[in-house]
């Protein structure tokens, strides 16, 4: 799923998907009209492709499960990153060895990447004949643009893209996601209209059924986020006893030598070949899970899709579809994590105690982790930011 799936998702979460807008979904669309005009689209085409529309009532069922932020990131790496689908990637990325060659050469991204988007986006193309999954976009973001239409403006432009691509198409809409992405890389509308690129040179643009194009868009895609070729996505590493955890934030990338000289070193006695990149610590599952020396490409897949768990999915496969091994420290899997509303009370806590300025939403990323770090280093913890149950009953504590 796309960027703009995700923050999609986030916003819609803001709120309960369940209440209904005030005004109608015709009336909505209707409202819409002179809008999508000025985006290029022809009242007649804009007639005739949402004429008879209703909304999608899976919409709401499929934000409330998306996996990327409901799933403990061991059990969704379980998922995505299996035995099973590295071996279906193998012989998918075998199949078309000349194709994933031409397009990673041609537009400077590793062809492993792109297998491993290919691979965790749609099974290498195998979800899209699946009518549960992938369905005509234009009702799906008419949907998504009438839930938000109070608080988001970025789901009226995909929805707008959407149209277009399906005006280009002969008034067709394109099928995808049920947040509009499409294709074998599912990308959203708005950047297929972007970046959109023809990789079969046949003088058409099909992310759904030409290969060749869907890595070509998402290799031009990649490379505007900022991709840099050559460059790994990071480096599994091992700290010191007594490591500063607060050094563990992405606010600023420093050079690879600043946490060498702390003491990180490569796992399994690998060495470091440049200690000039810029990088920064993730630290996903605390001080007794894996640890990552992350680079900007890292950060360019999380503007792929703007969750970790997805971002370190795809790093993840990449290196098993080129052979390397699983990660070396193991995964902290007895940990029992906060449910939905234990997530929501430790944000507010955090915010009552001074170190949270952010949504109290129940969703755990990088700000809230970093906020219970700076509560763990007040209490004199090991400040690695890795809220757990155990959290939820301290902030609760500590807050009264």
């Amino acid at each position: 799923m796309s960027l703009r799936g995700v923050l999609m998702f986030l916003l819609l979460m803001a709120t309960p998907v369940a209440a209904q807008p005030v005004d109608s979904f015709s009336d909505f669309l209707a409202g819409l009209k002179e809008e999508a005009r000025g985006q290029g689209i022809s009242p007649a085409s804009y007639d005739t492709l949402t004429k008879g529309l209703t909304p999608d009532p899976r919409v709401p069922n499929l934000v409330e499960t998306q996996p990327e932020f409901t799933t403990p990131i061991w059990d969704y790496l379980d998922a995505r990153v299996s035995a099973s689908r590295i071996e279906r990637g193998k012989t998918a990325l075998g199949r078309n060895s000349d194709l994933f060659a031409r397009i990673g050469g041609q537009y400077g991204v590793d062809p492993y990447i792109l297998g491993a988007i290919w691979g965790i986006e749609t099974d290498y193309g195998g979800v899209l004949g699946n009518d549960s999954l992938i369905r005509p976009i234009v009702r799906s973001l008419a949907t998504v643009a009438w839930q938000r239409r109070t608080r988001f403006t970025e789901d009226k432009m995909d929805f707008f893209a959407a149209l277009l691509l399906a005006e280009a198409n002969g008034g067709v809409s394109p099928l995808g996601s049920w947040a509009g992405a499409i294709g074998h890389l599912q990308v959203n509308p708005a950047n297929v209209v972007a970046h959109g690129t023809d990789g079969d040179g046949d003088g058409r643009l099909d992310l759904h059924n030409s290969l060749a194009d869907a890595l070509a868009t998402s290799g031009v895609f990649l490379r505007k986020l900022g991709y840099q070729p050559g460059l790994d996505w990071g480096f599994e590493v091992s700290v010191p006893p007594g490591f500063d955890y607060l050094l563990a934030t992405r606010d600023q990338l420093r050079p690879l030598r600043f946490f060498a000289e702390r003491g990180v070193t490569r796992v399994s006695g690998r060495q470091f070949a440049d200690l000039d990149i810029p990088v920064f610590l993730y630290v996903p599952a605390g001080k007794d899970g894996p640890k990552f020396l992350m680079t900007g490409n890292y950060l360019v897949l999380k503007g792929y899709n703007f969750s970790d768990s997805y971002a370190l999915a795809v790093a993840h496969l990449t290196d098993r579809l080129k052979g390397g091994g699983a990660f070396v420290a193991p995964w902290p899997r007895q940990a029992t994590l906060p449910n939905l509303a234990q997530r929501q009370s430790i944000q507010q806590a955090l915010k009552q105690l001074g170190y949270y300025d952010g949504l109290v939403d129940g969703r755990i990323g990088p700000v809230s982790q970093a906020a219970y770090a700076r509560f763990q280093a007040a209490q004199g913890q090991a400040a690695d930011g890795f809220i757990t149950r155990a959290s939820y009953e301290a902030l609760m504590a500590a807050s009264r």
